[in-house]
């Protein structure tokens, strides 16, 4: 950390959303300070797409939080993925330069146009809307993937211009290269059977190319039917906040400081006003940490306080923003005094409202191995040289490893969808069913598994909160979902959409014909909605935390910002993180929160212009 003590501005992680906000605010002129708890630690997991599990179970990159599924003890050991000695189940975020997209599968959808229409209305701020909100999102791409071929009477040009990629932005988008599939032929055969799903449920003639670019902008929300899946990954690499801060870094002067494994305790506000952060200078310091690095945390040097001059934002995501605001004594005054910690803005808000998405997994085993994976532990090899395919990314950043595991999806309509689609189904070979300690070597064990994910977006449950375990700093706090019927009313809708998933998973598979195929999670013993429904119920999990700091109507008690991300009730301080949303937006989330820290942006630079 540098030797000044003061900033222009103060931010609080380092992820999707500080990362780009802190980048635009030192490039266009001012100081800030990036607090970030974690180191930045380059390695292979992070670096290789197809190592993206590796990276969430890596204790130099990932915190892990283990979450309540259900406060119903039965219910919550139901699932096979519930860790007796945590109490819950692994809920893995990043914890180093770049957050948690260092540890994320790089999918990288824009959201529907709904849900920033809805945001605008909220606020009655137009820049919400879904026109400005592409042009960040066009600002903010750097597309180089192959694009899907024109529609019926389209030229390449017109393609082009429909679309409004961007070209020139900072995040390194791309798509799987369609020869990657090639290689293999069982590949083939499932994209294939998606092709052949999507026409056949959705009327898709066959004069329309498929897979379709679900990040175009002239494909309507209202679409259905197979999608390449756009991913973070530029020249073969993992891309994200980390690459636009150590960009930002070298290019502006010094404005920029990383202050790296400092945990921020507190923020520090005098007569009602932000005016800095307490940081302990310790690495490790934060009871999330992995068990593999337990025991391994950094001498203990101590508090002090780094001052902004202009603003605090914090970006530390749906967990620990919500902590750090109670830990500061913003939050329910019941809380607060429950812990001993002295109210300064008694906002009800902070830590409610809490809401994922629904995921599940189906598994089947096929009667052959991939035969590209022939010779390789999908892992780094310990030799450095044994991997083919390993040697083929190390070459030419291509190849398998060069993506995140998936090559096409399946976006479709639930039954109780909205106007947008509400599903999206993709396909991985390998054996994923969800997170628990181990699961990135049990996912490669064997070479003949075929995945089928399930993502229900939109979802209604919001009964979700993260609460103080502790007025400990260091302690993590109590994060409890309350799935399903713990949730309450539209609970049923939920289940419903989910199920309508499975089943078009299921519709999916049985078109593949290269292979023997044998389900094996959930079993074709589970075969009608009933049975659906228990073992989504079950085995169902989230990876899109968000809401714990919703933005809201003046009139609303539970909103803790203002359209602007400014903390009510207290001057001076901000939050950029998925905290934000009051509604799940689109099927991934980081895009989304990449747009907040680029609207974030453009705020805090209209209100504190550079001094000339």
């Amino acid at each position: 950390m540098a030797a000044a003590e003061e900033y222009d501005f103060v931010i609080v992680g380092s992820g999707a959303g500080g990362g780009p906000l802190a980048a635009n605010l030192a490039l266009a002129g001012h100081t800030v300070l990036v607090v970030e708890a974690g180191d930045d630690h380059d390695c292979p997991y992070y670096e290789v797409p197809i190592m993206q599990a590796y990276a969430s179970e890596d204790p130099d990159l990932a915190w892990n939080f283990y979450v309540h599924h259900y406060d119903d003890e039965g219910a919550a050991r139901r699932d096979p993925k519930y860790v007796d000695g945590e109490g819950g189940v692994l809920y893995p975020r990043g914890s180093t330069l770049g957050g948690s997209t260092a540890v994320s599968a790089m999918v990288t959808i824009y959201p529907h146009d709904d849900d920033w229409q809805r945001l605008a209305e909220l606020t009655g701020d137009d820049s919400w809307g879904p026109e400005r909100m592409r042009e960040l999102f066009t600002r903010m791409e750097r597309w180089r993937g192959k694009d899907a071929e024109p529609l019926p009477g389209d030229t390449p040009a017109d393609r082009d211009r429909k679309a409004r990629h961007g070209r020139d932005g900072w995040l390194g988008t791309t798509r799987a290269d369609p020869s990657i599939g090639g290689r293999e032929p069982l590949f083939l055969d499932v994209i294939g059977a998606m092709e052949e799903t999507s026409r056949a449920r959705y009327g898709i003639g066959e004069e329309i190319s498929l897979p379709r670019d679900p990040n175009a902008a002239d494909t309507t929300a209202a679409y259905q039917g197979m999608t390449f899946v756009p991913v973070a990954v530029s020249d073969g690499a993992r891309k994200g906040s980390r690459e636009r801060l150590l960009d930002a870094q070298r290019r502006s002067d010094g404005r920029l400081t990383l202050g790296l494994n400092q945990l921020a305790t507190r923020v520090v506000i005098e007569d009602g006003r932000a005016v800095g952060v307490e940081v302990l200078d310790q690495s490790r310091a934060y009871a999330a940490v992995p068990e593999a690095a337990r025991g391994e945390e950094g001498e203990d040097r101590g508090t002090r306080v780094v001052r902004a001059r202009r603003e605090v934002i914090l970006a530390g995501g749906a967990f620990n923003t919500p902590q750090l605001l109670k830990l500061s004594g913003i939050g329910p005054a019941q809380e607060l005094a429950e812990h001993g910690i002295d109210v300064v803005a008694d906002l009800p808000g902070v830590g409610e409202n809490l809401h994922d998405r629904y995921e599940v997994s189906l598994v089947w085993h096929l009667d052959r191995d991939y035969p590209l994976f022939d010779g390789s532990p999908l892992d780094i090899p310990e030799d450095g040289r044994s991997d083919d395919l390993w040697q083929e990314w190390q070459q030419d950043r291509f190849g398998p490893y060069s993506t995140n595991g998936s090559l096409a999806a399946v976006i479709a309509r639930s039954s109780v969808a909205g106007e947008d689609p509400d599903l999206i189904v993709f396909s991985l070979p390998i054996d994923f069913h969800g997170y628990y300690p181990g699961y990135a070597k049990d996912a490669v064990a064997n070479h003949h598994s075929l995945s089928m994910l399930v993502l229900k977006g939109h979802t209604t449950n919001r009964a979700g909160s993260v609460r103080l375990a502790s007025a400990d700093p260091t302690a993590v706090p109590d994060i409890r979902f309350h799935y399903f019927e713990e949730g309450g009313d539209g609970f049923e809708r939920d289940l419903a959409g989910v199920v309508d998933g499975i089943e078009l998973a299921r519709d999916i598979v049985t078109r593949v014909t290269g292979a023997g195929l044998t389900e094996v999670i959930p079993g074709g013993d589970v075969a009608d909605r009933e049975g659906l429904a228990d073992f989504a119920r079950d085995q169902a999990w989230g990876h899109h935390a968000c809401g714990t700091a919703k933005i809201g109507a003046d009139d609303d008690p539970m909103a803790v910002l203002d359209g602007d991300f400014r903390v009510r009730g207290v001057d001076g301080l901000r939050v950029v993180d998925a905290s934000v949303f009051p509604d799940i937006p689109g099927f991934f989330i980081a895009s989304a929160v990449y747009l907040v820290g680029e609207r974030a942006s453009d705020v805090l630079l209209a209100e504190h212009p550079v001094e000339a």
